[in-house]
């Protein structure tokens, strides 16, 4: 540890972001890194505590605390503070793939399981990895390093999200040789299409897309693995196969109604937007615009800001988003003490740019659609909602929600987008390869394990273990990768 009275000497500072005003009026990202010094005060809050959470990555409760990488966050932060940055990026690289993403879009669970914001304000993990990223690639460290030797194995890796591209870049690092398909016309699924650009700018991906095929990484898009590519020419062609394809399954809301027009899955609100913006700055006019427009937004999750801040950059009318479950506490309540996730409030970035421009929060708690209503031609005019409360079963015991009678309200509505999260993979794929699915959807493994039913053929991500994280997505993704080589070697030394 290098300076053992930093975090009683310094306060937690946070990169800049630009006004919700300012911001608005572009999809770039919107932060402006500190200074080098006060990068190195912030790292200097690290307390080199004797259990560092932090870097636990474990269940509690069913919700994870700490990073699932594991990643060495006292270890750099003190490398950061005694103005060691290439040492800092190679102790972070030993666990993570892609710190240019997780430091952009991660939650920062080990930021909730940092012991200085017990009693005061977590060290900026987050903030730190991404300066310790950037200095290596502003700097030409990170270049491309080709295994010197090739196993002559194999590998295919279906779906090029986080967890695809994890797998792929460490499979290929170990020697072997990896063909990523892609079924959309842009590499990094999740990443790519289901996240805006002011969160992560595309050519953050592409960059590292770029690397990974200097490094023999090849990359095959518009290619639909169980559609227009079968099953069997890629067991045919590749050693191992590793099944990397999502949880893209949206939950649907069945209410009277639903065959208006103008209610979107938010997944395709958010896709049509990305790839306009890359396609022609949005000039094709090929993207669902919310320009003029009343939007409702059904789920409260980070889709549901996503959504937000994007209507918002179109130039909505109104926004408004739906919550099911009741506002959370502002502070950590008594049943949830650390180091468990903290389920408190938070304001994301899309809500407070709700806020700038129509002066309230744009979230109604404990509410959801009843009915869609439609205009003589068929298209949405209008949601009828509804208040939901919690009830218990005084018999079983179990809490169901139910409508509140009478608290029906009617919101002017020409767009809805439904953010309600997915109910597992598409299956189609897995049943091009025979596999198994568990009754969530999601392919079916022995515990721990990512090789499936089928020989040969293992599965990680969001397909695997079902809507999660880019984090806990770039774990699996090693993890499978290091189960694929010990079937192809008999061994492995990855980790």
């Amino acid at each position: 540890m290098g300076k053992t009275t930093g975090f009683l000497e310094y306060k937690r500072v946070e990169s800049m972001a630009k006004e919700p005003s300012e911001r608005i009026n572009d999809y770039n990202e919107f932060h402006v890194p500190l200074s080098d010094e006060q990068r190195r005060e912030q790292a200097s809050r690290c307390m080199d505590c004797g259990v560092p959470f932090c870097q636990n990555g474990k269940m509690l409760c069913g919700m994870v605390s700490g990073c699932p990488l594991n990643n060495l966050i006292p270890e750099w932060n003190d490398l950061i503070y005694h103005g060691q940055k290439e040492q800092a990026l190679e102790r972070l690289l030993m666990t993570n793939n892609f710190p240019e993403f997780t430091s952009r879009v991660c939650p920062a669970l080990c930021e909730k399981a940092c012991i200085c914001g017990v009693y005061d304000s977590p060290v900026t993990v987050k903030e730190n990895e991404n300066s310790i990223i950037e200095y290596g690639f502003e700097n030409g460290i990170i270049a491309p390093q080709p295994p010197a030797v090739r196993s002559g194995k194999k590998v295919a890796v279906i779906g090029s999200g986080p967890s695809g591209l994890a797998a792929a870049d460490t499979l290929n690092k170990r020697g072997h040789s990896v063909t990523v398909f892609e079924r959309s016309d842009r590499v990094g699924g999740l990443l790519m299409y289901g996240i805006p650009n002011m969160k992560l700018e595309k050519r953050i991906i592409e960059r590292r897309v770029e690397l990974m095929k200097a490094e023999g990484v090849q990359f095959v898009t518009n290619a639909n693995v169980g559609g227009d590519v079968s099953a069997s020419e890629i067991t045919g062609n590749f050693d191992a196969v590793v099944l990397a394809c999502g949880s893209s399954n949206p939950r649907d809301i069945n209410a009277e109604g639903r065959d208006a027009n103008g209610i979107y899955f938010a997944v395709d609100f958010l896709k049509a937007t990305t790839k306009s913006l890359l396609d022609s700055d949005l000039t094709d006019g090929k993207y669902i615009s919310a320009k003029d427009k009343n939007v409702v937004i059904i789920g409260g999750g980070d889709t549901g800001n996503d959504c937000v801040g994007t209507s918002v950059r179109h130039g909505c009318k109104s926004v408004t988003q739906l919550e099911m479950m009741p506002k959370l506490p502002d502070e950590r309540a008594e049943n949830n003490p650390f180091p468990q996730y903290p389920r408190v409030c938070k304001t994301d970035y899309g809500q407070e740019e709700a806020i700038a421009v129509f002066g309230h929060d744009p979230r109604i708690y404990e509410t959801t659609v009843k009915e869609f209503i439609k205009d003589e031609k068929g298209d949405l005019a209008a949601v009828k909602t509804v208040k939901l409360e919690f009830v218990t079963d005084p018999a079983t015991g179990r809490r169901s929600m139910k409508e509140i009678e009478g608290s029906e309200q009617t919101l002017p509505c020409e767009i809805c987008l439904i953010a309600a999260g997915f109910l597992g993979s598409q299956s189609y794929v897995a049943e091009a390869f025979g596999i198994e699915l568990d009754n969530r959807t999601n392919v079916k493994t022995e515990a721990n394990k990512h090789s499936t039913s089928v020989k040969k053929i293992f599965t990680a991500g969001d397909m695997h273990i079902g809507q999660s994280l880019v984090v806990r997505a770039i774990r699996e993704g090693r993890d499978a990768a290091a189960e694929v080589d010990e079937y192809l070697m008999g061994y492995t030394n990855l980790k």
